[in-house]
């Protein structure tokens, strides 16, 4: 489901102007019957599609006078209106402009018009000032200017009923320009000689992993290949040479915009003079490094469209989601800092201090790389508060898991105070999701847990939206990319009355930083009711992220409509690409039609040449053109359902992206391929083991086969135990994890065996008469003797022959331990029963039990140990 486009025919603009027409007959009208005097307020009935969530009580002014205004005073006058943000000042009778007054929210409205941008939000000046420095309440006033953009975005949504409204604008028209790339290859540069050696002076304090103030990105790096990398994106290689002021100010690039306009790490000193003498030396080694690399241009007679940037598109981000319960909201918007809004709207804002190795990703989101992002107990009470008013919540999440061998369960979101205290928590334990909940069915941990099914594997290691659900009608469920898991909920539904309020909302670790999720999370949200199947599929449907709509020109092409476009869906997939996707024909006139338009071989060009990879749309228009019957004027025509990834060269902000077609409507460019690339030779790949191990289920059929147990008797143990076991035969993969879960269902196993007075008869050799229970039902030193006693040799030789050596031979195997080493080890004596081992397991067991424990448990349990350490060796794992 895309974001609904409309040709609207009257713009953000004039809607203002026609709500302070209306504003202003409404205010006169309230005028004048207040000077007749008398007669009961009036009321205007609420408007719907609006968070009325937050608290408007300490208000007693006049009502809003119209839609509009009451979004306003919603979304923006009472987010902003506390003593601690612009209620400082902007109030009534102090300082103008009076846009949070708190006698007349209509007052405040007019105030405010002037001050905002529908249009860009982000280009309003109640944000831009705020990003100048000004009164930011927050630790970042990127964080701020994020905040006050998305209460100016959810005004705009609330006046026109909740629903985003996008209107496609033309966009300036420019050809494709001179445009350099960085190359893949550091050597085929001069950053060595030119950047590197000043970020290695400088910067080293901080930007490199062996810091003990470690932050990224590592552009200080000792290793050259890996500086280049950070820094690629932190540079413009169009910035200008710094001749004149003029051209010193021009600089983009962000090395040397912190340096110049935020004094940061200044090395000459920390006045404003010498920050910008550094900043002038960074510029001017970027620039030498710029004149080493070749300048990328189309060259005639390539046939092409405009070209666009991404600030060039429209913002096509957050249409037409469900979001009318939801309590918290991040949608990791800022990019910088150390905090992470919370964008709900629902007061106390919840917002969350990035702690450790937390790093922003492009395109809006955070990767966990060993740290988490956590709230406040005191504002994480609100989701404790709002959750129980209801007795049902959700929690939804876009996330990108690192791995699928993450155990603990790792926590992704939880509402927790530590790993054995929780309300609720969504986890991943490998392929699988898990739901932990506090509940009247439930213990205080959470458990039992609601997981994923093993074999569906609905956990991937990928981009992924899961939303968990609770309600007292259906208990817990949990749904993965717009669809329901079918896993039913172990526990009944129950209710949630004894949830703890002194517990803190966190993301990617426990809150007692001990179970770590590693992975990003391109959003994440709390809601308040159980959200349904329809609400989940549409949220899915509407994706995540920092979108844009690019409408590149071709207009200027013979055979095609004036003001035609090829539109795509843009994002910064992650910081190292974009994603193109949903290529469709349209023209902005929807009077007119494209009547019959040959197009074929589309390809995507960024930076002055097309790019070597992703070009997904080259069969196009194979066996298909652009026509009226496909047209229709509102969507235009869809001209492929496939999406592409496209890598970032230079950075969002200055990649340059245009079309090239072989065919379109008259005009022709017949296509070249590519010459072709002869591969470098690849490197010796690493030695891999000519050994593995055995997976889960073949450990489970091998210690089963061996001991003569039927798997029924150890299910139980074994689907607890089915996750900690190898899931890949590799043994470069095996951990110690994996070898605690094989000892746990080895010892399952000999317990069954030796608890079995049927199958430990046979499998032992006859140890026990058939006129009764002479060895098991005896105590240690009757049943097994001491020193170097044929019984404790008999139970070696059965483990022995029937685990290790050659079955039924009693034969070694020249791959695995010799009889001898293992009887060492078990019971002490060598082949001559000469006693070489004082520190054998026997004697280990059986130590200090001449009394108390000298009983036939004793004799059960020493033999139980003698079976599990052999079952669960590498003779029985290593295949």
């Amino acid at each position: 489901m895309n974001p609904t486009i409309e040709f609207l025919s009257i713009g953000p603009g004039a809607r203002r102007l026609r709500n302070a027409v209306l504003y202003g007959g409404l205010l006169s009208a309230a005028l004048l019957l207040n000077a007749c005097g008398g007669g009961a307020s009036t009321e205007t009935n609420p408007v719907t599609g609006i968070n009325t969530t937050v608290a408007t009580s300490s208000y007693n002014g006049p009502n809003a006078l119209t839609e509009d205004i009451r979004a306003f005073q919603v979304n923006v006058w009472e987010r902003l209106r506390g003593t601690d943000r612009c209620g400082a000042c902007h109030v009534e009778d102090n300082q103008s402009p009076m846009f949070v007054r708190g006698d007349d929210v209509n007052l405040a409205y007019a105030a405010a018009n002037p001050l905002i941008n529908l249009d860009s939000p982000a280009d309003s000046r109640l944000v831009t000032k705020v990003a100048e420095g000004h009164n930011c309440w927050l630790p970042s006033v990127a964080a701020c200017a994020t905040a006050i953009t998305g209460y100016i975005e959810d005004w705009a949504a609330g006046s026109s009923g909740g629903e985003r409204e996008i209107q496609l604008v033309a966009p300036a028209q420019k050809d494709p320009g001179a445009s350099k790339s960085f190359p893949a290859d550091v050597s085929q540069t001069t950053f060595e000689t030119t950047v590197w050696p000043l970020l290695r002076a400088n910067c080293v304090g901080c930007h490199i992993d062996t810091s003990s103030t470690p932050q990224q990105p590592f552009f200080a790096s000792i290793d050259l290949d890996e500086a280049y990398e950070a820094a690629k994106s932190k540079m413009n290689l169009d910035d200008p040479e710094p001749l004149m002021q003029a051209d010193k100010d021009a600089a983009t690039s962000r090395l040397v915009v912190r340096l110049r306009d935020e004094f940061h790490n200044c090395w000459t000193g920390s006045s404003g003079a010498d920050c910008g003498q550094d900043a002038t030396a960074m510029q001017q080694q970027i620039f030498n490094l710029s004149q080493s690399i070749p300048t990328n241009q189309v060259q005639a007679p390539t046939l092409f469209s405009k070209a666009l940037t991404l600030p060039d598109g429209i913002v096509a981000s957050g249409g037409s989601r469900h979001e009318a319960d939801v309590i918290a909201l991040y949608e990791f918007k800022t990019g910088s800092g150390n905090i992470a809004l919370d964008s709900s709207g629902v007061s106390p804002e919840l917002h969350l201090t990035l702690h450790d190795d937390v790093e922003w990703v492009g395109g809006w989101g955070i990767r966990i790389i060993d740290g988490r992002a956590q709230g406040s107990v005191a504002n994480s009470k609100k989701l404790h508060d709002l959750i129980q008013a209801t007795g049902e919540y959700s929690i939804e999440a876009w996330v990108a898991p690192a791995n699928v061998t993450q155990e603990g369960p790792a926590r992704i979101v939880t509402y927790s105070a530590g790993t054995d205290a929780r309300n609720f928590t969504l986890g991943q334990t490998q392929y699988n999701y898990d739901f932990l909940q506090r509940s009247s069915t439930a213990d205080g941990n959470g458990e039992p847990a609601l997981s994923t099914a093993d074999a569906d594997e609905d956990l991937q290691a990928t981009l992924q939206h899961v939303v968990l659900t609770f309600d007292p009608l259906n208990g817990r469920r949990i749904y993965v990319n717009g669809e329901f898991t079918d896993d039913p909920d172990p526990a009944p539904a129950g209710h949630l009355n004894d949830w703890d309020d002194s517990y803190a909302f966190a993301l990617g670790n426990e809150v007692s930083n001990n179970r770590l999720w590693m992975g990003t999370i391109r959003m994440a949200a709390i809601h308040n009711r159980a959200l349904t199947q329809e609400q989940i599929q549409q949220n899915f449907e509407v994706g995540v992220g920092e979108k844009f709509f690019l409408l590149f020109g071709i207009g200027d092409v013979d055979g095609v409509p004036d003001d035609s476009y090829i539109m795509f869906e843009v994002a910064q997939y992650d910081s190292y690409s974009y994603l193109f996707d949903k290529p469709t024909f349209i023209n902005l006139d929807p009077t007119v039609m494209p009547g019959s338009i040959p197009i074929q071989r589309m390809s995507i060009g960024i930076n002055g040449k097309e790019t070597d990879v992703g070009q997904a749309y080259r069969n196009l228009g194979v066996n298909d053109t652009i026509e009226d019957s496909k047209y229709d004027p509102a969507t235009g025509q869809l001209l492929s359902g496939l999406g592409t990834i496209i890598a970032l060269e230079n950075g969002s902000a200055t990649d340059e992206f245009f079309l090239t077609f072989e065919i379109l409507g008259n005009e022709d460019n017949p296509f070249v391929d590519n010459p072709i690339t002869v591969p470098p030779d690849l490197p010796t790949p690493a030695t891999v083991s000519d050994i593995g191990v055995r997976t889960f289920d073949e450990i489970n059929a091998s210690m089963a086969a061996i001991t003569k147990v039927d798997p029924q008797a150890v299910k139980v143990t074994f689907d607890v135990l089915r996750q900690q076991l190898p899931m890949v035969e590799t043994v470069e993969g095996f951990l110690s994890a994996h070898q605690m879960g094989i000892s746990q269902l080895a010892f399952a196993y000999c317990n069954a065996l030796v608890e079995d007075s049927g199958k430990r008869w046979g499998f032992f050799n006859f140890l026990e008469s058939t006129s009764g229970d002479a060895f098991f039902g005896g105590n240690v030193s009757a049943a097994l003797g001491s020193g170097h006693s044929v019984a404790k040799q008999q139970i070696v030789g059965a483990l022995f022959d029937k685990m290790m050596g050659l079955a039924e031979t009693g034969t070694d195997l020249s791959t695995a331990p010799v009889y001898e080493d293992v009887k060492i080890e078990l019971i002490g004596y060598d082949l001559a029963g000469s006693l070489v081992n004082a520190n054998n397991l026997y004697d280990s067991l059986a130590a200090n039990c001449q009394s108390a424990c000298n009983d036939p448990e004793r004799t059960r349990a020493i033999v139980k140990a003698m079976c599990s350490s052999i079952l669960g060796s590498a003779a029985v794992l290593v295949q």
